[in-house]
């Protein structure tokens, strides 16, 4: 079933991004996770990608597992980074033969140690041409198709313009919905998704979550991704001495208190990035299933900006 369908639904559609593991330990916890995750009846799950090899193979492997066995709607990334076009075309069949109906079309992160992004030779060039790779390639152009988004603004776009401008170029090449890139502000995020439907592009918006585990991890994972930590939560995080269970905690409640405020001013779901653990986004969502903030969101038309 398409992405773009599942949100169509009268309740707001909750999902959960994980990686391949790279270790037997990983895979267990990986699994375990996918295990106490689908008694929260996900709309879909989605699997991250490793290009040119890493963990690309990883990729389809744990999203035909996830899709076969849990029962559970899979949506896997693809990145073209490392690619050619007749290695996206292989991906993509495999996708295809293992039932997956939705796919993640982004153009991905240069190899380690490279500082820009160069395109591959005989491969694609951007995430909206491979949008409109996979739209229009033969057997696959049945796949619901999704993109990226950033609220706080992709670090090589020569503008908040100019970004937003590229993502009106992957949604007219295919992309039937976006996920945003995680953030910790909401009115970052207000502001930007404003400008995104003033700029035309109507199609739904899924907010990127992730529940603070602890400082220290926070820190790691946002200067690897280029998500901001606004001083005053960072402040809050370092008052906490360092003490793990207390960051957990509190990560908890953050992400409780920003999905609570996003759900309730219109937002068709949320993306929780789950880093292949469950118990704190399992924490989240139970306090928004017994909240319902979304019973609280403006009338359909009214709450269509998000």
């Amino acid at each position: 079933m398409r992405i773009s369908e599942i949100l169509g639904g009268p309740e707001p559609c909750f999902s959960f991004e994980f990686f391949p593991p790279k270790t037997e330990e990983g895979e267990r916890m990986l699994f375990d996770s996918v295990a106490e995750l689908r008694q929260l009846n996900p709309g879909y799950v989605s699997v991250t990608y490793g290009a040119a090899g890493s963990t690309r193979d990883g990729t389809v492997e744990v999203t035909t597992r996830i899709q076969q066995e849990f029962g559970i709607e899979t949506m896997a990334h693809l990145s073209i980074v490392g690619e050619t076009v007749e290695g996206i075309e292989t991906i993509l069949s495999r996708f295809a033969d293992a039932g997956i109906e939705n796919v993640l079309a982004l153009r991905g992160d240069p190899p380690r140690g490279e500082g820009s992004f160069t395109p591959t030779p005989g491969g694609l060039t951007s995430s909206a041409e491979l949008a409109a790779f996979i739209r229009a390639y033969g057997p696959t152009s049945g796949f619901g198709i999704g993109a990226s988004c950033h609220p706080e603004i992709h670090q090589e776009a020569a503008s908040p313009e100019a970004d937003i401008e590229f993502l009106r170029e992957k949604v007219d090449s295919g992309a039937e919905f976006l996920i945003s890139q995680l953030f910790f502000d909401n009115r970052v995020y207000f502001d930007w998704l404003a400008s995104v439907r003033e700029a035309g592009i109507e199609v739904p918006v899924i907010p990127g979550i992730l529940p603070i585990i602890s400082r220290a991890g926070l820190h790691r994972f946002c200067a690897t991704c280029g998500a901001n930590i606004p001083a005053a939560l960072d402040a809050q995080l370092e008052a906490l001495g360092g003490d793990e269970d207390a960051e957990r905690a509190f990560g908890i409640a953050y992400a409780a208190r920003q999905c609570e405020e996003l759900l309730a001013a219109g937002a068709p779901g949320i993306h929780f990035f789950v880093l292949n653990r469950a118990a704190s986004v399992r924490a989240v969502l139970g306090a928004l299933l017994a909240a319902r903030p979304w019973e609280r969101a403006p009338s359909s038309e009214a709450g269509s900006a998000l």
